[in-house]
């Protein structure tokens, strides 16, 4: 039988029905209110004249919404080349992520080598670190790259290679790889199969969900990011899409740059909310195991 904080028979009377119920309203009311207030702000305040966006107190509706605003934010922001660019460094921290952070992950769970787990609490130890903190020695290293001398300013290899070393993908993939049975891989062996033939004839078949999330969190973290790309993407053709719109800002009227903004936020509301059950499942399909 399911504990609750409060109990069947007391949901069941007339006072904490009506009391559970009233609760649950406000809460569920409250957090949309948070959550997709921000978003309905900027969708009507995109459709808004500049005067109309800019004045005191605000309207909750535009008076005359003006759909052009986000023909002008397209055409006057270049959105077409900040979209492309953003989703070429997008797929690129996809891929680098998906190829070593579960050659990482497989490592550590299956083939298990010497000091694994002092690895493992190594690479967790650095989320405990502000990802300010490391802006300044990660600017250094792309200036003058080690070894090679070379520069990798407006390279996306500036955006790509500090993405590859993500100890939480690692930590989800791991967790993940460590709730396939053990049986399988002694199948695997006996059969003659390498590590390698393995990896990728059983185990990334097995691990699409998580796969999924950190492909996702991977393309979010691109999308989002805005002090890395602004330092090391400083030309205007290679700027992201968040750049982009903050170099425009200063000379754009403010309703044109509120619809860039509900433009650029919408390739990853729709990942969302089309992929968001992928999400939940490939958290969650590794936390038991067996």
């Amino acid at each position: 039988m399911t504990r609750t904080l409060i109990s069947h028979a007391q949901l069941r009377r007339g006072r904490g029905r009506v009391i559970y119920w009233t609760l649950l309203t406000v809460v569920v009311v409250g957090f949309t209110l948070v959550f997709l207030g921000p978003l309905y702000w900027m969708v009507t305040g995109a459709l808004k004249s500049g005067q109309e966006i800019a004045q005191t107190p605000p309207t909750l509706f535009p008076q005359d919404p003006q759909p052009q605003n986000y023909v002008d934010a397209w055409t006057q922001l270049d959105l077409a080349k900040l979209l492309f660019n953003t989703f070429y460094y997008a797929a690129g921290a996809v891929l680098f992520q998906l190829v070593f952070d579960t050659a990482a992950a497989y490592a550590l769970s299956k083939l298990r080598p010497a000091f694994g787990n002092v690895i493992l609490g190594a690479m967790l130890a650095t989320l405990m670190i502000p990802a300010m903190v490391l802006i300044v020695p990660q600017y250094q290293t792309v200036i003058d790259l080690p070894v090679l001398d070379i520069s990798l300013i407006d390279s996306p290899f500036a955006i790509w290679l500090p993405m590859v070393a993500n100890a939480f993908n690692i930590f989800l993939l791991k967790r993940f790889f460590d709730s396939i049975p053990e049986e399988i891989m002694a199948a695997a062996f006996v059969d003659g199969a390498t590590p390698l033939r393995t990896l990728w004839s059983i185990i990334l078949p097995m691990s699409r969900p998580i796969l999924g999330v950190v492909s996702i969190f991977a393309v979010t973290a691109v999308w989002k990011d805005f002090l890395w790309p602004l330092l090391v993407m400083p030309h205007p053709e290679t700027r992201t899409i968040s750049v982009g719109i903050y170099a425009f800002a200063a000379g754009t009227p403010q309703n044109v740059v509120v619809a860039a903004s509900v433009i650029a936020a919408l390739p990853t509301v729709v990942i969302f909310l089309i992929f968001q059950r992928n999400i939940m499942s490939g958290l969650t399909a590794g936390s038991l195991k067996g």
